[in-house]
């Protein structure tokens, strides 16, 4: 879609993987952003950009040479692929995630808040420690997802903090006047089956192990120690915990979009002959190359419902899977994942279900 700003056209776009073209790669509370903007001095001053899902506020701001954080590696793809469509210099922008934050001191910040409040939280913390004292931040946001929580957060790291008024039901809080840094734990701890995992702030289900894997770990089959097993979507790395206690020299792949689930997974798993990839497609692997793939899949993305790059992963999940191999995930029932899988695999079978959750076993051969 066309996005005018500055007396230039820009072509942004979602991942030609995503089915429905329809909607926007931005939202009014980016607008907002840039609105607020425009109001400051850019010269001399270093820009951070943060939760930029698909790359519309570093297209807009590539003359500034931003700073990038970025949590996902879809994100990464999203505004590499927005930067050379519209023929902009990636090398203006360095990037970099939440744990390994550029040296550069500073001065302005554009962060559109995410749903997990804990992130912002995260964000926060981490540009706390690299603010020049005069730095400003402007937090934007639809006014439907705002929390009280939000300026409690904020007022965590800033001295100042004022909410806008709504333009297009957005809404923009500008932080000024930072706090001095104070070293904080955000490393959670999740107490399960006489295990503690532990789990960067904004890792999904922060505060126990989701229902849906502990459901697939109670319905897990027996594995040989010589298999080749993935985990796809991995999160925290609970499931291929489990998996290494009865396969423990086997070789295990865990693989997340999300770059702070991947440093969660390997505070988890320290074990020999386990890897870790960052990644929302399975690229990197040859056909045929897992004898035993497990996941419990997304089905969100910040305030989304969307399928979209579950039934993509599946598609990975049916071409690196082993002839003989099996393919088992949870989904939640509402989802009827069963008629997807069924144009991918030649055989669909439910393992386990209760009313909430539905275990598949998938294979390629019947």
């Amino acid at each position: 879609m066309i996005f005018e700003y500055q007396q230039q056209s820009y072509q942004i776009n979602r991942p030609a993987s995503e089915k429905n073209q329809s909607l926007k790669a931005w939202s009014a509370a980016d607008e907002h952003l840039l609105q607020h903007l425009e109001g400051s001095s850019l010269e001399n001053k270093e820009l951070v950009l943060l939760n930029d899902r698909f790359g519309f506020l570093t297209c807009m701001m590539h003359s500034c040479h931003p700073t990038s954080i970025q949590t996902n590696k879809s994100e990464e793809k999203a505004t590499l692929q927005n930067l050379l469509a519209n023929e902009l210099e990636v090398s203006s922008v360095s990037f970099c995630t939440p744990l390994h934050l550029s040296e550069k001191k500073l001065d302005l910040g554009l962060l559109k808040i995410p749903k997990s409040l804990d992130l912002f939280r995260l964000f926060l913390y981490t540009l706390s420690s690299n603010w020049t004292e005069e730095a400003v931040l402007f937090c934007g946001f639809m006014t439907r997802h705002f929390s009280p929580q939000m300026l409690k957060i904020a007022e965590e790291f800033f001295e100042e903090v004022e909410q806008s008024r709504a333009w297009k039901k957005s809404r923009v809080l500008t932080l000024k006047k930072p706090k001095a840094f104070v070293k904080k734990d955000m490393i959670h701890q999740i107490h399960f089956e006489e295990q503690i995992f532990q789990q960067y702030a904004g890792v999904f289900s922060a505060k126990h192990i989701d229902y849906a894997s502990q459901f697939l770990i109670e319905n897990l089959p027996t594995l040989s120690n010589d298999q080749c097993v993935l985990d796809l979507a991995s999160g925290n790395g609970v499931l291929a915990a489990t998996i290494r206690q009865y396969n423990p020299s086997g070789a295990l792949h865990l693989v997340d979009d999300s770059y702070l689930a991947v440093e969660s997974s390997k505070l988890n798993l320290t074990t020999p002959n386990t890897f870790f990839h960052c990644d929302n497609t399975l690229s990197s692997f040859e056909d045929d190359y897992f004898d035993f793939i497990i996941s419990n899949p997304p089905f969100h993305f910040e305030h989304e419902i969307n399928i979209q790059p579950s039934l993509g992963l599946f598609k990975e999940a049916h071409r690196c899977l082993s002839p003989e191999g099996s393919f088992i995930l949870v989904a939640n029932k509402h989802l009827n994942y069963k008629t997807h899988l069924s144009l991918l695999f030649a055989q669909i079978s439910i393992v386990n279900e209760n009313n909430k959750f539905i275990i598949y076993e998938c294979r390629n051969k019947v």
